[in-house]
């Protein structure tokens, strides 16, 4: 049921600049979700080690908590209150908690209609606990808009420390906000009040905004070509600068469009805003500025304006930087303030992609599917984490790390291909979501709804790939996560990953047997070429599958055959001849021949050599990833087989931790709290990152403070063939820090 409910809507209804009929309710609460998940749990298998399987699966049914923020235009109020009273006020609400103006404005009309009190918080300090709540738990939250480049959107990495920024929100007036640090209250810096200047023009804020996109400002403005002619250039000044605002129109005797002062007025306010803002980031040594409130909301004149202008008073010192959610900063802040008692800081939260609708182009003719306005519209939903999330301690520079390795939303020719890609395996996917679910009598219809929803989310990100923030291959597959898991999907692969970690947990002792019988220097080379074949077992590339599908018989012996040559990336022996390492971190991928047959015996090796092991595995289920708990029962197997693993556990040398992720792709900036602690604790001086998704797709140019090793087999033809390998060519890099 739903807990403390928030409707700071009104937050700017009343206070914007030029608008009435165009104010916006936001809508932000709170509910608890319940889901299916899928557990594992080890049979009692008293002394019997040919156990098959080797663990029992069941689904389970779990409740987590969700943020839900929906807008509504003011003209559907009473929709919105007959929502709020239908669906969100139980017996236990006697109170909702508001913001802004709309606070004042329909308090009575709340409070008449829900028979609650209106608990009004204040604007700022909403907007602030949003900005950082935003910032901090939604990677692509923040971008540059550049007019001229397309898609207009350029999103920022997210700095692992967001402190100090200025928060600058242009409602009916301007406020600047320096912000020092999590905790703080309002910290006001002078601003300016440009109410009502637009009627000036007689117009309403979205009319006039519309005006001024059809408008040319140097018919109107005086500009600095007008002041002194050809003679500019010989003062090092551009022709194109504004001189003087309405300049003409005050030595001109004749009326000018309204096109035209409406695209003067609006740079005059913008440029005002921006000098002003540089001023203070200049003075406060700030070098962020973030920009919000109804004068922006996604409107490109008044980006593309206030960013000129930054970078023009800055000369490119200070950035100017826009968000995707800044029209529900003050809802998110007022929910937390209402919800202070639980402390809904303290955890990491996710943005839903299956329950969000996306940032749209400000450019029609770049987004010709552009929505058009209704009662509702523009949905986020944030999920609560288990665990919270943090960086990898051992990131060489945490604040220029990206994950992704090809940022599709600029490629446009790998867009293409990969948006096809996962259109064309969307059938086998939907196919293997039916056959894990055999007792279910709707899950051939769930599965449908399933292919509807992402089918829908992959249209939208061919007309905007800016939608979600920086389009990746890994958004592409937490998107499909996120739609299998809405319809009650938790895990299609349970049923596959189990009958391979049986197959391959019986061919453990043979490989070890082989191994064990060759001498140093061939042992590192077979070790190394059965961590590249165990990697080919990967359900989630169509080469794969469609060899698996077809040859039951193709196993651990046959993958080695089918490696193209040492490595299209790579240097050295992953192992020098050497002291050995302190401790090594490995990220493993797949379940059955991969993680047993060919990571366990690598990390069998760094033991015999005495190096700690920490193996990090998916906490929730993706493809046909190995998780950690599936993790946990195969190390258990492995140990009854041998004594090596045995005594590791037992002595805590092996160590098997959860990533806090449950997506094919690794995020090193977004890792289980726990498991970032044990890597400092044990001094990892050696990571190994392995598999197409954790490697190639992503961190392949990640930079590490100790050695790294990233492998992957590359198991699609069109990825291969742009490295300069073919199918199933090898990624074997191994990096030293420079010094």
């Amino acid at each position: 049921p739903p807990r403390p409910l928030t409707v700071p809507s009104p937050e700017v209804a009343g206070r914007r600049v030029w608008a009435n009929g165009g104010s916006l309710t936001k809508l932000a609460y709170y509910s608890t979700v319940q889901h299916k998940v899928a557990r594992v749990r080890s049979f009692d298998y008293s002394g019997k080690q040919d156990h098959e399987p080797p663990y029992e699966i069941s689904v389970q049914e779990e409740v987590t908590a969700r943020l839900h923020f929906v807008k509504f235009e003011n003209t559907y109020i009473e929709a919105c209150l007959d929502f709020i009273k239908d669906h969100l006020v139980n017996t236990e609400t006697k109170v909702i908690q508001a913001t802004g103006g709309g606070a004042y404005k329909f308090k009575d009309l709340i409070e008449e209609k829900l028979r609650l009190r209106v608990d009004k918080e204040d604007v700022m300090t909403c907007l602030i606990k949003g900005c950082n709540f935003v910032l901090k738990n939604i990677p692509h939250e923040a971008f540059v808009y550049q007019k001229d480049s397309d898609p207009e959107f350029r999103f920022q990495t997210n700095h692992p420390n967001i402190f100090p920024y200025l928060l600058v929100n242009i409602g009916s007036g301007v406020s600047i906000v320096k912000v020092r640090c999590a905790s703080q209250g309002p910290a006001w810096l002078p601003g300016r009040d440009h109410q009502g200047t637009c009627r000036l023009l007689g117009q309403k804020f979205d009319e006039l905004l519309h005006l001024a996109s059809k408008g040319q400002h140097a018919n109107v403005d005086m500009l600095v070509q007008d002041v002194y002619g050809g003679a500019h250039q010989t003062l090092g000044l551009s022709g194109n600068l504004i001189a003087s605002s309405f300049g003409k129109s005050a030595t001109a005797d004749r009326e000018f469009c309204k096109e035209d002062m409406a695209k003067s007025l609006l740079h005059m306010i913008s440029n005002d805003i921006g000098q002003l803002a540089c001023l203070h980031a200049r003075l406060h040594r700030l070098d962020r500025v973030y920009f919000g409130g109804f004068f922006i909301r996604g409107h490109p004149v008044t980006m593309r304006t206030i960013t000129y202008s930054i970078n023009f008073f800055s000369k490119g010192e200070v950035q100017a930087l826009f968000l995707r959610h800044e029209g529900y900063l003050g809802a998110i802040g007022a929910f937390l303030k209402g919800a202070e008692q639980d402390n809904p800081n303290q955890y990491s939260w996710g943005e839903n992609y299956a329950g969000s609708s996306g940032l749209m182009s400000s450019s029609p003719e770049l987004c010709p599917t552009q929505r058009a306005r209704s009662g509702t519209f523009d949905l986020l939903e944030m999920d609560r984490l288990e665990r919270p999330l943090v960086n990898l301690p051992l990131l060489l520079d945490p604040s220029s790390y990206v994950p992704d390795t090809v940022d599709l939303t600029d490629d446009a020719l790998a867009r293409k291909y990969w948006l096809t890609c996962f259109e064309e395996a969307l059938d086998g996917v939907v196919k293997r979501a039916v056959a894990s679910q055999p007792g279910s009598v709707d899950a051939t219809e769930r599965a449908e709804k399933f292919r509807q929803k992402y089918w829908g989310k992959l249209q939208t990100l061919r007309h905007q790939p800016f939608a979600y923030g920086t389009l990746t291959v890994r958004s592409l597959l937490d998107t499909r996560e996120h739609c299998l898991n809405e319809f009650n999907f938790p895990d299609p692969y349970s049923k596959v990953k189990q009958k391979e970690n049986g197959v391959a947990l019986k061919c453990f002792p043979r490989v070890i047997r082989c191994l064990d019988a060759l001498g140093w220097e061939e042992r590192q080379l077979a070790l190394v070429k059965g961590l590249l074949a165990g990697n080919v077992f990967d359900w989630g590339a169509k080469a794969v599958s469609d060899v698996l599908e077809s040859d039951p018989q193709f196993g651990f012996e046959e993958a080695k055959m089918k490696l193209q040559g040492r490595g299209t990336q790579g240097s050295g022996p992953a192992l020098e001849l050497g002291p050995p390492h302190k401790c090594a971190l490995i990220f493993a991928d797949n379940s059955g021949i991969d993680v047993i047959l060919g990571v366990f015996p690598f990390v069998r090796e760094l033991l015999s050599r005495g190096t700690e092991v920490i193996l990090a595995c998916n906490s929730g289920p993706a493809l046909n990833d190995v998780t950690y708990c599936e993790s946990l029962i195969v190390a258990e197997r492995i140990a009854a087989m041998d004594p090596v693993v045995h005594s590791a556990l037992r002595e805590e040398r092996l160590l098997l931790m959860q990533t806090g992720s449950s997506s094919p792709c690794l995020d090193l900036s977004r890792l289980d709290k726990g498991l970032a602690m044990l890597v400092r604790e044990r001094g990892a001086d050696l990571v190994v990152i392995e598999g197409m998704g954790r490697a190639v797709h992503t961190n392949y140019y990640a930079a590490l403070r100790c050695e790294s090793l990233k492998l992957a087999v590359l198991k699609n033809s069109w990825l291969a063939e742009r490295l300069g390998g073919r199918l199933f060519s090898v990624i074997f890099k191994y990096e030293v820090p420079a010094e």
